[in-house]
């Protein structure tokens, strides 16, 4: 049995106290992982972006908000796990300005200046131990096969699962896994729950058939 980490959902970079920069992940991806993954009798933490899913009662679930909040809890958890899937979506971008009162309308264009949020998943492979294994996820529009294997390498992920932005919000997917020699080691479409038991296979193949 192994003690998996799963992030999940999205996150949101407030702009004022009423307004955020958000995606319309769901969370469903995470929830169905953390079903495959506590199916197989492993001790799952779920850390969380705001979602309307349910996790499964097995598993320990941790709820964030924002990216920065996302990495202190992973960046908590991680040294006592043997592995993590990052299924969350968070967002990469911040205000660099957050403003303290609801901004009001003007009658003019607002400009927002975004810097970068930090990379939680390559934070994790620049600090992950001999054994401990790191499960990326690249969600692209161009280029698919050629980003994701290059998040693969900058992330120091050991697999990185490939989707489409149509698995955002939505019941089903299509995903490629690919391994760090840059070959798809399977490939999966179907409901959620389909698609997670089929990573979960090729996780515990890949990383714990010894133990």
């Amino acid at each position: 049995m192994a003690r998996i980490l799963i992030t999940s959902g999205p996150t949101r970079q407030y702009l004022d106290p009423v307004r955020y920069l958000t995606n319309a992940s769901s969370g469903r991806m995470g929830a169905a992982l953390a079903a495959a993954a506590v199916g197989q009798g492993h001790e799952v933490i779920v850390v969380t972006g705001p979602v309307n899913v349910e996790y499964p009662a097995r598993a320990q679930v941790r709820s964030i908000v924002s990216t920065e909040d996302l990495l202190a809890v992973c960046q908590e958890l991680f040294p006592t796990c043997d592995g993590v899937i990052g299924a969350a979506a968070p967002c990469d971008y911040r205000p660099l300005r957050v403003e303290q009162h609801k901004i009001a309308k003007t009658g003019q264009p607002l400009l927002l200046q975004l810097v970068e949020t930090p990379d939680v998943m390559a934070t994790l492979g620049a600090t992950k131990r001999p054994g401990q294994w790191l499960v990326g996820f690249a969600l692209e529009t161009d280029d698919q096969r050629f980003r994701a294997l290059t998040k693969l390498e900058r992330k120091s992920c050991d697999l990185i699962v490939l989707n489409g932005p149509a698995a955002m919000d939505a019941a089903d997917n299509q995903v490629e896994i690919f391994d760090k020699s840059g070959a798809v080691i399977a490939a999966v479409a179907g409901s959620k729950q389909t698609v997670s038991t089929r990573i979960m296979q090729v996780i515990q193949q890949r990383f714990m058939a010894a133990s």
